[in-house]
């Protein structure tokens, strides 16, 4: 049996889940400073998605629940903040489906994966810097500043380019896992 122990790092990776849920409210909800208070949020989120990882290495706590809710935290956080800013009109309905999508398919590979050969697979770097750039694109969205709408542009098409690209090392790796269950 794996290790499925609550640590550090594994918290903060569950905080990122939480604090989507005020970013969400401030969002959706117009008051003094709202974007900016959720635009904290998010910067707070990016911050323990670093961290989390660096500190499971250093500590020698890389866990099996580690593996599974650092990705899974990334993928909720970002819906709920994609969603919140798509039904306000501020973002592409294509993009928030581009990213449920993609998310969806990659967890139902891990899920067969996972069922198959008996081991939780680890987010690919690719991936995480289309959620990097995905982030981004949130972000300059949230805050609305109108001379960065061509960088937003630029990032947006960038994060629609690494998530195809990620998402092809993930079906590789998922092709390759079922090649080797047969062999």
């Amino acid at each position: 049996m794996g290790d499925y122990r609550i640590t550090i790092s594994s918290t903060l990776s569950f905080s990122r889940i939480i604090l989507a849920v005020p970013a969400w409210y401030c969002i959706t909800h117009d008051f003094s400073n709202s974007r900016m208070v959720a635009l904290a949020l998010i910067l707070v989120a990016v911050a323990t998605d670093y961290l989390d990882g660096s500190i499971a290495r250093k500590l020698h706590q890389v866990t099996e629940l580690g593996k599974i809710i650092d990705p899974i935290a990334d993928k909720i956080a970002v819906a709920i903040v994609a969603l919140a800013l798509m039904m306000r009109g501020e973002l592409e309905l294509w993009f928030l489906v581009l990213i449920l999508l993609r998310d969806f398919l990659i967890l139902l590979g891990g899920i067969y994966i996972q069922r198959k050969k008996k081991i939780i697979t680890q987010s690919n770097w690719p991936g995480k810097f289309a959620v990097s750039f995905v982030t981004i694109t949130l972000a300059l969205t949230l805050i609305q500043i109108p001379a960065l709408n061509g960088l937003r542009s630029i990032i947006l098409w960038t994060s629609v380019a690494l998530m195809a690209g990620s998402f092809a090392l993930y079906v590789q790796r998922l092709f390759i896992g079922v090649k080797m269950m047969k062999g």
